[in-house]
């Protein structure tokens, strides 16, 4: 998937892209250079319409879902709609919780099983999968492209692109914070990720990387936190980003903390970044 790029925009201000300023949003994104949007699924209710109004907003990027939870879409729908677009969107799925299949009156059930049947479903085409743990992860390696980590450190791509080799697309996802002031950048880092640390998933792959109990307790430690999420100046992330390049990352989605809005001024700041290479 080349037409990826080496580094996009992960956002969450980007649900809701039917509303004008989010479309201009959008547009602005494309006329800086950016190529790669990644949208977040959250529960699923309206992420396709989301994903058809980006498309016309941006015109040169491509909009990957990351990641569309399958227990909110049915496959037999999610199929066509994503072959009829497969030159411009990437489909990037997700296991969710038993608690998301639940609410769909769905059975959970293992997995990995659970994902190689949706896919058994939806039929090929561009397609990554939310992975972290080594099942996952195999899953993804045979039946897709790759597949996108997210909370995870350069350490985790090194040791990963080692075991695969060099084919299977790597594109992790990084948080960031534009700002030298340390205690607000931990502090923005805390409000945007700490919660995901209290999730299991995300809980046993830290560990895996040698994070304790200490370090995930009470919206992560210091150690954590740092490891976790990009601070500082424009060239302190582009950094980061070059270190997950470097461990063998084929792409990195940049995903900007601290703005209640739009990051705006954060997306103008790190447009560079779209021309690493």
């Amino acid at each position: 998937m080349e037409t990826l790029g080496r580094v996009g925009v992960w956002s969450m201000e980007l649900r809701g892209a039917g509303r004008p300023r989010v479309r201009d949003a959008a547009a602005e994104l494309d006329a800086l250079g950016w190529r790669t949007i990644w949208l977040p699924g959250l529960d699923g209710t309206g992420v396709l319409d989301d994903v058809d109004h980006l498309l016309v907003a941006a015109p040169n990027s491509q909009v990957v879902t990351g990641v569309l939870n399958i227990w909110g879409q049915p496959a037999s729908t999610l199929g066509p709609w994503a072959a009829a677009r497969q030159d411009r969107v990437v489909l990037g799925l997700g296991i969710g919780s038993p608690a998301g299949a639940a609410a769909h009156g769905l059975d959970y059930g293992k997995p990995v099983e659970s994902m190689r049947h949706y896919l058994d479903e939806v039929g090929p085409g561009r397609q990554l999968l939310g992975a972290l743990g080594p099942k996952m992860v195999e899953l993804a390696v045979a039946r897709t492209a790759g597949w996108h980590p997210f909370l995870v450190t350069p350490d985790y791509v090194s040791a990963h692109r080692e075991i695969v080799g060099p084919k299977p697309l790597i594109a992790p996802h990084q948080a960031v914070f534009l700002g030298t002031d340390v205690a607000e950048a931990r502090a923005a880092a805390r409000a945007g990720i700490g919660m995901f640390l209290g999730f299991p998933t995300y809980r046993n792959n830290l560990k895996r990387l040698g994070f304790t109990d200490d370090d995930l307790a009470g919206g992560g430690s210091d150690r954590i936190i740092d490891a976790l999420v990009a601070h500082g100046t424009a060239e302190d992330i582009q950094r980061r980003v070059r270190e997950h390049l470097d461990a063998g990352a084929d792409h990195v989605a940049v995903h900007v903390l601290g703005s209640s809005a739009l990051p705006l001024a954060q997306w103008r700041e790190l447009a560079f970044l779209s021309k690493e290479n």
